[in-house]
């Protein structure tokens, strides 16, 4: 869910070699979400499995995809949530109604044997386990590439990361990352290219997209705080739904005018349980960790063992770490080329 900020802030368009050189810090659950969203088997909508009935589509797109993010000069630092504030269980549980309203139609799809709509709701039932987060941890590992435990939201803590210059920027296709203060969002990292509209037999061209928080705070003529309290009257993970009747442009204009977080939160109906102070001071100073960006150096022996063991293409392995290896600017003498 987060917030939505579309209607008022207009992404900039850019060319994946833009990025050639840069560290970002990609919020791993929205990125393994996306995975397990558009790696299907297309005609049953279904995520991709191995003989024993275990997904692997997070696996897929770990591999395969990040091996691409990795050819264009990319450093993915994966961050991965941690314990979430005791207010977010209403989106938790809302998250989990649709599910299951999904799965629903997803059954009824199957017997009417609608081919569109099954793999549209198969999609909207795509939920992510602590194995395949543990799964995931172990690939990245084998793969070199680094990842970070937050110790609460992910978003919070790769913007943290990002404000300490750490990184560039925050990968992720939520928005909420600017709320907590990142300079440099990106989105379509993963899911560049072409691409079926879901539900229907339209593609479209998916482009990767960059906001500028400054520039953004510049044209919308409001301040960081603003911007947070903007995001509450439209709704985050922590108030969903936000307030009744004020969508984005709305809510611009009320915060231009009020001026104040609390001149604005004094002139709404505030129909929630947890205190807009709460929240609004969680977006300002989130739980967060000091943390040191490395090199890694992968394990191939790892990585091929991990992903054999769930029946993926020996041979397509030793090409993608061929294409690994050489993202990684490894010498001929290396441990990988060893290996084959």
């Amino acid at each position: 869910m987060g917030v939505n900020l579309r209607e008022i802030v207009t992404p900039e368009e850019i060319d994946m070699s833009s990025l050639n050189g840069k560290t970002i810090a990609i919020d791993a659950l929205n990125i393994i979400y996306q995975f397990l969203s558009i790696i299907r088997d297309r005609f049953t909508g279904e995520p991709l499995k191995d003989s024993e009935g275990n997904v692997t589509s997070h696996l897929s797109g770990i591999f395969y995809r990040i091996t691409r993010m990795l050819e264009s000069g990319i450093t993915p630092v994966f961050v991965f949530d941690g314990k979430p504030p005791e207010f977010k269980k209403g989106t938790q549980e809302e998250r989990k109604r649709i599910k299951e309203a999904a799965q629903e139609k997803l059954e009824e799809a199957v017997r009417e044997g609608d081919q569109a709509k099954i793999r549209l709701y198969a999609q909207q039932t795509s939920k992510v386990t602590e194995g395949m987060l543990d799964e995931a941890r172990k690939l990245l590992d084998a793969m070199g590439i680094q990842y970070v435990n937050s110790p609460s939201e992910g978003e919070a803590q790769a913007s943290y990361m990002n404000r300490k210059g750490l990184v560039y920027a925050c990968g992720s296709q939520d928005w909420d990352s600017l709320l907590f203060g990142s300079s440099m969002l990106l989105r379509n990292l993963a899911s560049t290219g072409r691409r079926k509209l879901p539900g229907k037999e339209t593609y479209v061209k998916v482009n990767p997209e960059m906001v500028d928080l400054f520039s953004a705070l510049s044209d919308l003529s409001i301040n960081q705080e603003q911007l947070i309290t903007l995001g509450m009257l439209v709704g985050t993970d922590y108030n969903p739904g936000g307030i009744k009747g004020l969508g984005p442009k709305k809510a611009l204009e009320m915060v231009r005018e009020k001026k104040t977080f609390e001149n604005v939160i004094s002139g709404i109906n505030w129909d929630f349980d947890t205190p807009p102070e709460k929240i609004f001071n969680f977006f300002r100073s989130p739980p967060v960790q000091d943390v040191e960006v490395v090199k890694k150096q992968p394990d191939p022996d790892a990585v091929k063992s991990m992903l054999l063991g769930h029946d993926f293409s020996e041979e397509r392995i030793k090409r993608t770490l061929e294409k690994l290896n050489d993202s990684l600017g490894k010498k001929k003498q290396s441990s990988l080329n060893k290996f084959f």
